[in-house]
């Protein structure tokens, strides 16, 4: 700003006046401050005017566990979408699913004064805590979770009714005379696959079908992690005759072995995809709006920027059974 008072041969309060568009500046001292600030490049500093004034920043932050999953590139669009619609910068971080990681991460965004965040947390054994995010909330950051529930943190959260749509699909393979049911997770610790394998062991006990712990395989990171159990299960004396795996990424890897060995093992899924109802192989998906998830995550959060002080809720959305992949 002394640059472009030196330039325009003004008063540094003139300079001041007119990039923050105050009233009563004389059009000819405007026109020459206007001048300079386009010959200089000049740009505002709107962090350091928003530390100055205790104004809004404009910006929000979103922290997610892997950018390159589909899952999180929908939330992240979702969010990104209706931040520009408020004018606002969305900051886009990711966790890897590392709790050190994302402490880390969200005092860096909230360092940098974000009017608000949106946090998936990363998911631990031990389950993560966010009580460290306590006296940001009460300084007037506002915080809303999605996907999966705060730590020792009480705070607005919009999840999927994860047990319930675990519940229902594997119901659909009990009725189709399956009792043998595999179960393919990510991580016991992240709190989305301890939900669904609570609803697929709710449904097992529902029927009086056994629960065979030998089943249930954790630690099933990508797609060939995937394929190899599914092989391993295969092979036994006394395979499963249905398998359901847990999220996205494993039912690629879950499809490419049966359709490799030409099996008829039935597939529940949780999470639909790109492309499932083209996939060489039948298949039953949980599906649910991603779309919907964020919007009502960041909807939420703008309304808490804007002064809403009611209760911290909890807003759970619904899923659905939908065949997918060709028939043979």
């Amino acid at each position: 700003m002394a640059d472009v008072a030196a330039r325009a041969g003004v008063s540094l309060k003139t300079v001041s006046r007119v990039v923050n568009d105050a009233p009563y500046v004389q059009p000819e001292l405007a026109e020459r401050v206007l001048a300079a600030v386009a010959e200089l490049g000049f740009r505002r500093n709107h962090l350091a005017s928003s530390l100055r004034s205790g104004q809004a920043t404009a910006t929000i932050g979103l922290l997610i566990e892997e950018i390159a999953n589909p899952f999180y590139a929908t939330i992240a669009g979702a969010a990104a979408e209706i931040a520009r619609q408020r004018d606002t910068m969305l900051i886009i971080a990711s966790s890897e699913e590392d709790p050190a990681r994302e402490q880390q991460l969200l005092r860096d965004l909230c360092a940098r004064r974000v009017d608000g965040l949106l946090v998936v947390p990363a998911g631990s054994p031990t389950g993560c805590d966010h009580s460290f995010l306590r006296a940001e909330v009460e300084l007037g950051t506002s915080v809303v979770f999605l996907d999966r529930p705060p730590g020792n943190l009480r705070a607005d959260t919009v999840l999927l009714d994860n047990r319930g749509g675990a519940r229902e699909g594997v119901r659909s393979l009990v009725a189709a005379g399956h009792r043998r049911i595999a179960v393919l997770l990510d991580s016991i610790g992240v709190y989305t696959m301890r939900e669904r394998l609570d609803g697929a062991q709710d449904a097992l006990v529902e029927a009086g079908a056994p629960y065979d712990g030998r089943l249930v395989r954790d630690g099933v990171r990508d797609p060939a992690a995937a394929g190899r159990v599914v092989a391993e299960l295969l092979d036994q004396p006394d395979p499963p005759t249905a398998f359901f795996s847990l999220n996205n990424r494993i039912t690629l890897g879950v499809i490419e072995e049966l359709y490799r060995r030409g099996s008829d093992a039935a597939l529940l899924a949780f999470d639909d995809f790109e492309l499932a109802r083209l996939v060489p192989y039948p298949l039953t998906v949980i599906a649910y709006d991603t779309r919907a998830l964020a919007r009502t995550a960041t909807e939420l959060l703008f309304r808490r920027i804007d002064g809403d002080r009611s209760w911290p809720r909890t807003v759970v959305l619904p899923t659905e059974l939908v065949a997918r992949g060709l028939r043979r």
